[in-house]
């Protein structure tokens, strides 16, 4: 079926400006979507050391809660046991009480002393991976986060469009093109090969990212209807019996051996207590069972029973019904949480590919409007696709040093600053903000090869700071095991530097009519 020209004008109309609207957002996204993947390696390299005494043995956690609920009563409301304390999380027993600020919840965590005392501290977890995966749900907008939530629902589901619209455009010549990279003089042709293929390839990912980014950014609506429409203004998430009286929750070494008997495979990482309205205790049990897909990225959760050791399985993979499995595999798809490391690395490549198909999408945009030179003069470019260039370059280079400075910072701000969250934040957007003026101050090309130094010198500090740490300069520290995040920054080092070479070439020896040109940087020479 033969699709009309005027159909494909319109289709790529919305393509293209859909892609010019959201493109830069998205390039965030998917960066930092990237990074998340693995957050847990990130999160334990950025905590700091914890000062607790080493902690008990599991046999000993009722022990120490006697303790904790003795000093701190207030951890009876929500507390958890930790089966294999870690760096990132270093109590056996942790619980949480509301801070100063609106929503603000302070973890703390419980240890015996040397002397057998009760040693209690703060527990300063890392901001850092958090504030990536921040920078991945909302886009790197610096909004509240209902606000940030609505907004990136609607880029999403725009994505989703742009992505459809960009199959029926380049249906018609799918079987020629798909395959084609043709490098060469002609600029435009060659971003618009790598545009293609790139889209081409990782369409059924694009399509599963996108339509699962509208489900988790709008779900508070879909659900709030759902339950009006279909439950009459609540969901029944069903009751639990009341325990025999007397009864005392099991010890969390028997906990453990019951929820190993039942879910054989399944690696328990913590046991979750709150009190209910009655004053009874409620338990969950949170772990992963690597062989199947979590709607969490490092982790599952059921309910417990704590008097009998019985695991509520309806919400664990492989135990659910049809559509349950169908909503678990929504989020598993998005997540990557399914198949182990190898999975993950793709979604990684996936990520940065994903990243470069909307850069390449707004180069692609500014060649298409690019004036040819006639003879000997420059001609002038207009004014928007240098302003286009100069957000490319600010926007995305900008996002890339602002995520490598918090997370170099990471291991230095603790010793320093007590506000984490905000150190962090405000590391990131001065470097973005200064990345995107500096842009329109150098223009498009010579701040891009700028940036991606700027950007590989802050990717390079990420392993020299635990460098630092294992002499404990200025405070800084170093976890076992935690190397992989060092090697990944390192091996990202000469890949920026070569891509910065590569950007220096293209500026001195393009097309001199380009806005990507030494001679044609200055806004002055716009149109």
């Amino acid at each position: 079926m033969k699709i009309g020209s005027d159909i494909i004008k319109v289709y790529k109309d919305v393509h293209i400006w859909i892609g010019i609207v959201c493109g830069l957002m998205l390039f965030i996204a998917f960066y930092a979507g990237a990074i998340t993947m693995f957050e847990k390696p990130l999160e334990r390299w950025a905590t700091p050391p914890s000062g607790l005494a080493a902690a008990p043995p599991l046999r000993d956690a009722e022990t120490l809660l006697a303790a904790v609920l003795a000093v701190h009563p207030q951890a009876a409301r929500r507390h958890s046991i930790i089966i294999e304390p870690s760096p990132d999380q270093p109590a056996r027993v942790i619980w949480a009480e509301r801070g100063k600020r609106p929503r603000e919840l302070i973890e703390y965590g419980a240890s015996f002393a040397p002397d057998g005392s009760l040693q209690t501290e703060k527990l300063r977890k890392a901001s850092a991976a958090g504030l990536v995966d921040r920078m991945h749900q909302f886009v790197g907008l610096p909004l509240p986060d209902g606000v940030a939530r609505i907004v990136m629902g609607a880029v999403a589901l725009a994505y989703a469009v742009a992505l459809l619209s960009g199959l029926v455009v380049l249906l018609p010549t799918l079987a020629k093109d798909v395959f084609a990279l043709r490098i060469g003089k002609n600029i435009k042709r060659m971003w618009l090969d790598a545009h293609n293929a790139l889209g081409i390839f990782s369409l059924p990912f694009h399509l599963v990212i996108a339509l699962t980014s509208v489900g988790f950014a709008l779900h508070t609506p879909f659900y709030a209807t759902q339950a009006k429409v279909l439950y009459g203004g609540q969901l029944d998430w069903g009751e639990h019996a009341p325990p025999p009286a007397g009864d005392a929750p099991l010890p969390a070494q028997e906990l453990l051996a019951r929820v190993q008997a039942q879910l054989p495979g399944f690696d328990v990482h913590a046991f979750t207590f709150q009190e209910n309205r009655q004053g009874q205790a409620e338990a969950s049990v949170v772990g992963l069972d690597v062989r199947r897909g979590a709607r969490g990225r490092t982790w599952m959760q059921a309910g417990l029973d704590p008097y009998s050791g019985t695991v509520d399985t309806h919400d664990l993979p492989g135990h659910m019904d049809g559509w349950s499995e169908a909503v678990n595999a929504f989020f598993a798809l998005h997540f990557g949480s399914y198949g182990g490391n190898a999975v993950r690395w793709l979604y990684v490549l996936m990520g940065l590919a994903g990243a470069a198909l909307f850069h390449t999408g707004n180069v692609l945009w500014i060649e298409s409007r690019r004036r040819k030179q006639r003879g000997v003069e420059t001609v002038p470019q207009k004014r928007s696709a240098w302003a286009l260039g100069c957000l490319t370059s600010g926007v995305t280079l900008g996002s890339v040093a602002g995520i490598s400075a918090t997370l170099a910072a990471a291991k230095w701000l603790p010793a320093q600053v007590q506000d984490l969250a905000g150190w962090h934040q405000a590391i990131y957007y001065a470097v973005f903000s200064a990345s995107v003026a500096w842009a329109f101050l150098r223009g498009p090309s010579r701040a891009a090869v700028e940036l991606l130094w700027a950007g590989a010198a802050f990717t390079l500090a990420i392993p020299l700071s635990s460098l630092a740490g294992l002499w404990g300069i200025g405070g800084t520290w170093s976890h076992p095991g935690s190397w992989p995040v060092d090697a990944t920054a390192l091996a990202a080092v000469p890949v920026m530097l070569h891509i910065a070479h590569r950007t220096r070439l293209r500026m001195e020896r393009g097309h001199t009519d380009s806005v990507w040109a030494r001679a044609a940087m200055e806004p002055a020479r716009m149109v």
